[in-house]
């Protein structure tokens, strides 16, 4: 990795715990009252973060030859599966008993939020289970993507 590259890297993600921290996404509280629908500050903030990255996705490889820091655009394949929903139904229940989502978790760190540090611990279970029970399952598929015959 090239320094520039990472540069780079450390400035988005201190420009993204800054709109956290501005925003007030590292209080669990204020994401709470947001999910209550007590009060909809929280709404303008990811209106306001998809008004500037949705262009940004859809026409850049338009615009750009490569991208400034890498050497493609890259594609991420979306599947829509039981495992997607599944992943989004736990992943919503514990964001709204807890307030704290992956990132405000991260970034409430370096705020001196060490409670986040339990919602962490969970999110990394969770993942460690997931990709657990994923790896089991390729397991038992054939190169063709067949269920393997049980002996």
């Amino acid at each position: 990795m090239k320094l520039r590259d990472a540069l780079v890297m450390v400035a988005g993600g201190a420009l993204f715990g800054a709109g956290l921290a501005w925003s007030t996404m590292l209080s669990p509280e204020v994401v709470l009252q947001f999910l209550r629908w007590q009060d909809f500050g929280l709404a303008l903030v990811m209106g306001g973060a998809v008004a500037v990255v949705l262009p940004v996705l859809r026409f850049a490889p338009r615009w750009l030859r490569r991208p400034l820091v890498s050497g493609h655009f890259g594609t991420h394949a979306s599947l829509m599966n039981r495992d997607t929903v599944l992943g989004a139904a736990i992943f919503g229940i514990g964001w709204g008993l807890c307030g704290v989502c992956p990132g405000p978790a991260i970034a409430g760190l370096g705020a001196g939020n060490w409670a986040g540090l339990i919602a962490l611990a969970g999110m990394a279970l969770g993942a460690y289970v997931q990709g657990w029970q994923a790896s089991a399952r390729d397991a038992n598929l054939t190169p063709r993507g067949t269920l393997a015959a049980e002996d």
